[in-house]
């Protein structure tokens, strides 16, 4: 394990401890967590949102410090998912295991505010959220350092390139440089993906300590998503040494059929891993061999250019 790795929770809310605050499938119920996806066609709920669970969000209520009102109505704000379609009150209360009640004067709230609006009983997500986000975006240097590098590096290699962070099982976007879609699903600035499945991932993974490891597999939804994905505890930790031994990673085929992806570490003078650049391809069109050969040298070169901007 590398010394000196950044624990998950410097890339999330604070919490009493890492993992307080578990993810869930955006798109899916609690109790439809373990519904397995087709394999070999791309699910639009492999892209995620992270959700408070109302039990965890319930141990809070004996702090005194802890708005519970607060984190409802941002429970229910990340209920809406990627997929752009309006949700129900009775959906929301499905997908954030609050009450209908709470749900109700969460929205009722969401809509004076603006970021939400109602139309027969179904509500949506209005441009006023963006004004959240954008925050974030506009104000980590990573994000400004990272685009002009990360196009380089597209340009050069002709392939798609991804910088991500991790935030609790699930991969962060923060900059995508795009020559060609090679995913079935739209990805952007802010979206998720499961962080066990993905070449960045797994090498964010690889390099922090055993306690939030142990919180990862304590909370993930490890499953199968096509014939080749790994979900064991001890799969997947023979992926983390490999990554740490090899200093990049190889996932094949392993959340989508047909896609391969490699991911370097982007890291700090101090050598600590911040972040990680993915670069997928066509598992058809581009040999493991030509990826270590013809994208391993650019990206590194691409995750070290990053890495000393934004420690400088």
């Amino acid at each position: 394990m590398a010394a000196g790795a950044p624990c998950l929770q410097n890339h999330w809310p604070a919490a009493p401890t890492p993992f307080k605050i578990a993810r869930l499938s955006n798109n899916t119920s609690k109790m439809e967590t373990t519904r397995p996806l087709g394999i070999g066609q791309a699910q639009a709920d492999t892209v995620r949102v992270a959700h408070p669970q109302s039990d965890l969000l319930s141990s809070f209520s004996g702090d005194p410090n802890f708005m519970l009102s607060l984190a409802r109505g941002l429970t229910v704000l990340e209920a809406f998912s990627e997929r752009k379609r309006p949700l129900t009150i009775s959906q929301v209360a499905q997908r954030t295991q609050l009450s209908r009640a709470s749900v109700r004067r969460c929205l009722y709230t969401l809509e004076q505010l603006g970021y939400v609006s109602q139309q027969d009983g179904q509500f949506a997500l209005r441009p006023r959220v963006l004004h959240l986000g954008h925050a974030y975006f506009s104000s980590t240097s990573m994000v400004s350092l990272s685009q002009p590098i990360l196009d380089n590096l597209s340009a050069r290699i002709h392939e798609t390139c991804t910088l991500a962070i991790l935030d609790g099982t699930d991969i962060l976007y923060l900059v995508r440089s795009e020559v060609q879609r090679v995913v079935n699903y739209s990805l952007g600035m802010g979206s998720r993906l499961p962080a066990y499945c993905t070449s960045n991932g797994r090498l964010l993974l690889a390099h922090q300590p055993a306690s939030v490891l142990d919180g990862f597999f304590e909370h993930a939804d490890l499953r199968p998503r096509t014939l080749q994905t790994k979900v064991s505890r001890q799969e997947l930790e023979s992926c983390f040494e490999r990554a740490r031994e090899l200093d990049y990673v190889i996932v094949d085929e392993e959340l989508e059929p047909g896609l391969r992806a490699m991911a370097v570490p982007v890291r700090s003078a101090a050598g600590i891993v911040l972040a990680g650049i993915s670069v997928s391809v066509r598992a058809a069109k581009v040999t493991e061999a030509e990826m270590v050969t013809r994208l391993l040298p650019p990206m590194r070169e691409a995750a070290a250019a990053i890495g000393r901007l934004i420690t400088s």
